[in-house]
């Protein structure tokens, strides 16, 4: 099980965020006051591995992702059902950082960052996701 250590939401297609303690998510609908229709999370492990690698510091926001967890694999919940405080979603693919990622912060950010961008996922149950709040994976038998 991991935990949500922050929430940003995009705004618009120009970038610009804000920082927040809690939202609601819409089933089909993404976050609320989000430019996106899709949740998108990254594992604070896979920043600070970037970090590592490259000496490259990107906060949770930077990132562009609205869900910066710790403590659990979202690479291995493609294709999984799982719960983010209690939202319900679906992995749908890995979120690979583009070109518009490292525009918006430095160059190395995209190498850095392949195969460790984090989660896209679908909504499939309105709920509140907050800081502090769980993410799991269900059990394949619900």
């Amino acid at each position: 099980m991991g935990v949500v250590e922050g929430i940003t939401l995009v705004l618009d297609a120009a970038g610009a965020t804000r920082t927040v303690d809690a939202v609601e998510a819409g089933a089909g609908r993404g976050l609320e006051g989000d430019y996106h229709s899709d949740l998108t999370l990254i594992a604070a492990e896979s920043l600070e591995g970037l970090h590592e690698d490259t000496g490259i510091e990107l906060s949770g926001a930077d990132s562009r992702r609205n869900v910066l967890t710790r403590g659990i694999d979202l690479n291995a919940l493609v294709g999984q059902t799982f719960t983010v405080g209690t939202v319900e979603a679906v992995g749908v693919e890995l979120a690979e950082p583009c070109t518009k990622l490292q525009r918006l912060t430095e160059p190395g950010v995209l190498r850095g960052l392949v195969h460790r961008g984090g989660l896209r996922a679908d909504v499939v149950s309105s709920g509140r996701i907050g800081v502090g709040d769980p993410v799991q994976a269900l059990d394949a038998g619900r």
